[in-house]
């Protein structure tokens, strides 16, 4: 995983050790890459990954889509939390072993809103689902 932050935010190490704890870690995301311009996830697809006719269930597809799109606008808004008010799926392409990797970007934030945008790849580049989020941006409790 590698670190693009400047100014040290986020804590990496933190994030990781909490989310092998969360849906993420039980699902099997991993950071691959996180910037306050772009996030990079990806998953190692398992069998359990997959859905009844042998491809990549589409909720695992819509977790790493959403989880990415989130981290990108969390590390936008660091004294403050993030939630999914929306979240738009788009399934291009079937996949069904190897490695998928997600890349989101924020395309545009206000004062409580922030959209954001993420493609989900095989390794050898090819499109297999994109996503687009929005993100309501609420204060963190005292």
């Amino acid at each position: 995983m590698k670190a693009n932050s400047g100014s040290g935010y986020p804590d990496l190490e933190y994030w990781e050790k909490i989310a092998k704890t969360t849906f993420w870690g039980f699902v099997g995301c991993e950071f691959e890459e996180l910037s306050e311009q772009k996030v990079i996830v990806s998953i190692d697809i398992k069998p359990h990954h997959l859905n009844l006719i042998g491809i990549l269930h589409g909720g695992v597809h819509a977790t790493l889509i959403d989880s990415a799109m989130g981290l990108v606008a969390m590390i936008a808004r660091p004294q403050e939390n993030v939630v999914t008010s929306n979240l738009t799926m788009n399934y291009v392409a079937p996949i069904a072993n190897g490695k998928v990797f997600v890349t989101a970007e924020i395309i545009h934030s206000s004062r409580k809103m922030i959209s954001t945008q993420a493609f989900a790849r095989s390794e050898n580049g090819d499109l297999c689902a994109f996503g687009t989020g929005t993100f309501r941006v609420i204060n963190k409790p005292v």
